[in-house]
C-alpha cells in the first residue's frame, strides 16, 4: 500500500499569502489534495515549516494525517522532502501542497502503469521513480519506490529532486490531466486555477 508526503513548508514568498489555505469550491488547497490522496494511501504525512501553526489548525479536522514540522525549512525544499521521507516505510507519492486540481485517475496511472478513460488501470511499473506527463511536460505528483528511501536520506540536504531523480531509472506516464502542471506560485495563478475549477475545464 502507498503512503504520501505533501510538502507545505515554504514561505510562499511570490504569493505573499499562505497559498495552502486558499479556498477552491469551499475547500482549502491542502484539503483538496488530501481528499484526492486518501482513497489510495494508507498514510499521509504533511510537512510544514513557515506556516506550521495555520496548517496544523486545518489538520485538526484530518486526524488520520500525520503533521511533521521541518525545523530546517529555510534550507530549501529538499530538506522538507527528507523530513517526510524519514517517516516512510514503503513506496510513496510525493506532491507539493499547491497542486489542487490533480485528478484521481492520475494517481491510478502513476501507481499502476496506465489508465483508460474509465479510470481502469493496467500494467506494472518497475522503475525507481514515476513521473506523470501532460502534452510532453513533466508534472506532479511523483511516485518514489521504497528502495530509494535510504538514498534520499543520505543525499546532501542542499541537493534537489531533479539532481536526485536523474541518477535513477524514471518512468514517464502520459496522463490526460492538466492539473499535474497547475500549481499556485502567485495570486494570479490562484485566480487562473479558480476559473478552471469553475468551468470544469481542467483537461
Amino acid at each position: 500500500m502507498l503512503s504520501a508526503i505533501v510538502l507545505t513548508a515554504g514561505y510562499a514568498s511570490r504569493a505573499k499569502v499562505n497559498k495552502i489555505t486558499l479556498k477552491i469550491d469551499g475547500l482549502t488547497v491542502i484539503e483538496r489534495i488530501l481528499l484526492m490522496l486518501k482513497p489510495y494511501c494508507e498514510s499521509i504525512v504533511v510537512v510544514t515549516g513557515h506556516y506550521h501553526d495555520e496548517i496544523s489548525e486545518i489538520m485538526k479536522y484530518h486526524p488520520s494525517v500525520t503533521v511533521v514540522k521541518n525545523e530546517r525549512y529555510d534550507l530549501g525544499m529538499f530538506s522538507s522532502v527528507q523530513a517526510g521521507v524519514r517517516l516512510m516505510k514503503n513506496d510513496f507519492i510525493l506532491i507539493p501542497g499547491d497542486y489542487p486540481l490533480i485528478e484521481p485517475t492520475t494517481i491510478v496511472a502513476i501507481t499502476k502503469g496506465t489508465c483508460n478513460a474509465n479510470g481502469i488501470a493496467s500494467g506494472k511499473i518497475n522503475s525507481d521513480i514515476v513521473v506523470p506527463t501532460y502534452n510532453g511536460r513533466k508534472g506532479h505528483p511523483i511516485v518514489i519506490k521504497q528502495r530509494l528511501i535510504q538514498p534520499l536520506l543520505e543525499e546532501d540536504i542542499g541537493s534537489n529532486l531533479k539532481v536526485f531523480r536523474d541518477r535513477y531509472e524514471v518512468a514517464y506516464i502520459p496522463v490526460e490531466d492538466e492539473g499535474i502542471l497547475l500549481d499556485i506560485d502567485t495570486i494570479d495563478d490562484y485566480h487562473h486555477i479558480l476559473r478552471k475549477a469553475e468551468r470544469g475545464s481542467i483537461h
